[in-house]
């Protein structure tokens, strides 16, 4: 991981600093302003909802399909897009914009991206300040769960509107993953390789976790109820039997922090840690 740092950073460090930068992903935008560098942030992807200043910035496309024309109609220096976004970073290379990758899976990658981030935007000092405080506050975190019991956890993250079908969990490969066992948790689909994988309800039932953590119809975090989340919580009030629902531990979420690997994972561990207690 040290050796994609350093080449993320000699990369990164020979080009001028931008003054307008595209972000196509809500982690990229919300790394950009946690840096201070958001008056630079001309353009995001219309999933950017943090911080709010983002919402009023011209949007160029979903980030997994980011828009080339609206990209170029802001006449942006520098697109930072994630590494497996297809082929839009080599599009926009042939018409002479200047581009950056970010690679993007666990928390090391994570953070390898602040850094090559706030190299490339002439910003280095600020983004190891940003990292340390990140790896301090997650430390913390893991020195206050040392030694408690672990409860096992399953977190939904997809499944069919209005039911418990087609459910799709976070597994090992998932850098939310690393979050619940930071908040002293076990994530009950940890010998699953897979980052999000899909279960059925009959296998849901057996894992039989003593936390369950839904946002299943709510990947569009913006505008959702508290009646929304109590009719998901009145779902898995069905199968009494669950662990989770015998012991009130069913949680409806909605909220980007669990979704957005970017600063704010911090914030979901500390919401995990919660949940666990």
């Amino acid at each position: 991981m040290r050796g994609l740092i350093a080449w993320l950073v000699l990369a990164t460090s020979l080009c001028a600093q931008p003054r307008r930068i595209v972000s196509t992903a809500p982690s990229i935008t919300e790394t950009l302003f946690a840096l201070g560098l958001g008056d630079a942030v001309v353009g995001v992807s219309q999933h950017c909802h943090y911080p709010p200043e983002a919402a009023k910035r011209p949007r160029v496309g979903a980030y997994l399909h980011p828009n080339v024309e609206a990209i170029l109609a802001l006449r942006p220096d520098l697109v930072i897009v994630q590494d497996h976004t297809g082929q839009t970073a080599a599009q926009l290379r042939r018409v002479g914009i200047a581009t950056l990758e970010i690679p993007h899976g666990n928390l090391e990658t994570l953070f390898a991206g602040i850094t090559a981030m706030g190299s490339r935007c002439g910003v280095p000092d600020r983004a190891a300040k940003l990292t340390a405080e990140l790896r301090a506050r997650l430390d913390a975190i893991r020195q206050r769960t040392a030694g408690k019991p672990r409860r096992s956890l399953v977190f939904i993250v997809g499944r069919t509107p209005g039911t418990l079908s087609d459910l799709i969990a976070v597994g090992k490969g998932s850098y939310l993953n690393e979050l619940i066992e930071i908040a002293g948790g076990v994530n009950a689909l940890a010998h699953t390789a897979m980052p999000y994988p899909k279960i059925s309800l009959e296998s849901m039932i057996g894992l039989n976790p003593g936390v369950l953590v839904d946002m299943g119809d709510m990947a569009e975090t913006t505008g959702v109820t508290e009646e929304h989340k109590r009719t998901v919580v009145a779902l898995w009030s069905q199968y009494p039997t669950l662990k989770a629902v015998k012991n009130g531990r069913v949680f409806a979420v909605a909220s980007d922090i669990f979704v957005v690997p970017g600063p704010r994972v911090v914030d979901a561990a500390e919401a995990f840690e919660k949940m666990l207690r």
